[in-house]
């Protein structure tokens, strides 16, 4: 229902911007740019989605691979006894503690068709222990929010449309991502544990976090302190060893559980192949209303405002131009993808703004989505403060991205 809003904003306030064009400066051509955005958006759409099918198709078929390798399974244990202090109302041996885990472990490898039906049961489960069948529990706002804060290991969606586009190194806002991402589910996960009042000084949860945390803080230090000229290539170098090396652990894990490797990679397959052609009339859609609002100067408006004001600031105002994923990505995951693919196709897949964009894109999820589709499976219609520190840590995670950007990317 957002993104239905969204979609007609964007054509009504195009075509009202480029009508006020037209009576005030008596631009006749604007119209003209507007039908031209039209057919380029959605030839541009279609190609995008076309070349996305070998890539699609190569990345469904290996994270099939590792899921029955059993790398969800291993992850949810890994973060077993993590869980078990983020969610004391849930009593030990609850069962929504293997859905919670195998969740977030599949959101971590960007297993969307895995992750959701598990996370839609995880809340069923959740939901049979809330005392107050309408308002949410403390268990269900914090598995919501770790949800919202989109914690992700394999930028998977990103690589690929970055690869459509012509990047010379597809890969290099992995780190970014990770380190943005990180920072989202931090932000996320404190803020909850601070209204719930969970004990953020356990040993467990300290043990944790500290961990993870010195990891990030360690990748952020040693990068400072590279030369400009040596982080792009060091932090490619990195990703792009790091993907290759969880590729090969996916292939080892699934020969040790003496599963056929081949026919699991040609089930992944054919998943990626739908995927791709399903998304062509979406990504169609959502990049010809985009186009009117570019085409109108509505966007440029808006963005300029924006510079002018950390201009005056007397800050660099270069991260403005990706300003509009972080916008709509709270709102609209595909209205947040469109206007990623039209950074990059404006400025450059290996610009600035083009890989700002893709990090952020990367950073978090859908906020008002996954509260929207995870309460509303199970009717509760009080979220407390859900909403609030889901957008909590978008803020943190779009943040981190602007900054962890002029790092990396200079």
């Amino acid at each position: 229902m957002a993104l239905n809003y969204i979609w007609i904003a964007f054509f009504l306030i195009g075509f009202i911007v480029a009508l006020g064009q037209l009576i005030f400066a008596g631009n006749t051509q604007i119209f003209n740019d507007l039908v031209n955005a039209v057919f380029l958006n959605a030839k541009t759409g279609f190609e995008i989605s076309l070349g996305l099918t070998g890539a699609l198709t190569l990345w469904m078929g290996l994270l099939k691979v590792g899921e029955k390798g059993g790398v969800v399974a291993i992850l949810g244990k890994a973060m077993g006894p993590l869980f078990q202090k983020l969610f004391p109302g849930l009593p030990k041996g609850h069962p929504a503690y293997g859905s919670i885990m195998l969740n977030l472990a599949a959101n971590m490898l960007g297993l969307d068709n895995a992750a959701t039906p598990v996370g839609l049961k995880a809340m069923k489960e959740m939901q049979e222990s809330n005392p107050d069948k309408e308002t949410a529990s403390n268990a269900q706002i914090m598995f919501l929010v770790l949800n919202a804060a989109g914690l992700t290991i394999i930028p998977v969606s990103v690589i690929v449309y970055r690869m459509q586009l012509g990047a010379v190194n597809p890969a290099d806002i992995f780190i970014p991502i990770l380190i943005s991402t990180f920072c989202a589910l931090m932000t996320g996960l404190v803020s909850v544990a601070i209204i719930q009042k969970i004990n953020l000084f356990d040993k467990v949860i300290l043990a944790y976090l500290g961990g993870l945390s010195a990891i990030v803080i360690g990748i952020i230090l040693y990068f400072s302190t590279l030369p400009e000229e040596q982080i792009s290539s060091t932090s490619t170098f990195a990703a792009n060893f790091i993907l290759i090396s969880i590729i090969v652990l996916f292939i080892i894990l699934a020969l040790i559980k003496k599963v056929n490797v081949y026919d699991a990679f040609i089930e992944g397959a054919k998943e990626g192949f739908s995927i791709a052609i399903r998304i062509i009339p979406f990504l169609i859609a959502i990049l010809v209303a985009i186009g009117i609002f570019r085409a109108s100067g509505a966007m440029d408006f808006i963005i300029s405002g924006i510079a002018q004001f950390f201009a005056w600031l007397g800050l660099d105002t270069r991260f403005t131009g990706a300003l509009p994923v972080a916008f709509m990505k709270p709102l609209s995951g595909s209205g947040a993808r469109g206007l990623m693919i039209d950074a990059m196709t404006t400025h450059g897949a290996d610009s600035f703004i083009g890989r700002l964009a893709c990090t952020m894109q990367g950073t978090t999820d859908t906020t008002f989505y996954i509260i929207a589709v995870y309460f509303g499976s199970v009717g509760i219609k009080n979220t407390r403060y859900s909403v609030g520190c889901g957008l909590l840590a978008d803020l943190a995670g779009f943040t981190a991205a602007i900054f962890v950007a002029y790092l990396f990317f200079g």
